[in-house]
């Protein structure tokens, strides 16, 4: 197989909460050594489960503040009364070796990387079936009270109503299939001419009869 450098992608997945990009993206990370998972920063509580530096770096809001101000964050955004941002330079290095780079984040930290970094972006906007198995994703979740459920449906219209400014849509009716076409829109965006840096000097191999 020819090794051509290439440099990376900035994979984002947006949906509204419960319509699966949370486990489309660990299924992604654990089939593909190459796709690396962007760790925000946020200044919400660890949920069960969650590990810092792992799934978060999880820091308090004057912490937040001044990498704001350093312009530390390629983006920002404050969700349900907590912040969350991505650290530039851990980015641009993976970027710029080879690695994609994945973000599970919503419309608003999406807005703030197509004006930062629109070259290095392909965007995924993930649609439930329906509303209702929406509501019931989130139920079964039991990750959050009932209030906080109930508003995260509240503001499952106000996702929705940005579907049109991705790349790509795919409905998350059958969790393989969507799987499937995610891994597609990966494979597509590598192979686009612009992101092969080391294409130029193949084809100078190729004209030197190499």
């Amino acid at each position: 197989m020819t090794d051509i450098k290439r440099r990376g992608v900035m994979l984002v997945l947006s949906s509204p909460s419960g319509a699966g990009k949370t486990t489309i993206s660990r299924r992604l990370l654990g089939a593909d050594d190459a796709l690396k998972l962007s760790i925000s920063v946020t200044t919400r509580e660890p949920r069960r489960g969650e590990v810092d530096g792992v799934d978060y770096h999880f820091i308090d809001r004057a912490a937040f503040d001044r990498q704001v101000t350093n312009g530390e964050l390629l983006e920002h955004a404050e969700v349900f009364g907590h912040c969350y941002g991505t650290p530039a330079q851990g980015v641009e290095d993976r970027l710029a070796s080879g690695q994609d780079v994945l973000f599970d984040i919503d419309w608003q930290g999406t807005q703030q990387l197509q004006r930062s970094a629109r070259a290095d972006l392909a965007t995924i906007f993930i649609l439930p079936p329906s509303v209702g198995e929406l509501e019931r994703r989130l139920t079964i979740r039991a990750q959050d009270s009932d209030a906080v459920v109930r508003r995260r449906m509240e503001g499952a219209g106000r996702e929705l109503d940005h579907w049109h400014e991705y790349d790509y849509v795919v409905i998350n009716d059958d969790l393989d299939r969507a799987i499937n076409e995610v891994r597609s829109i990966l494979t597509g965006e590598r192979l686009r001419r612009p992101r092969r840096l080391g294409v130029p000097d193949y084809v100078k191999g190729l004209r030197a009869g190499g």
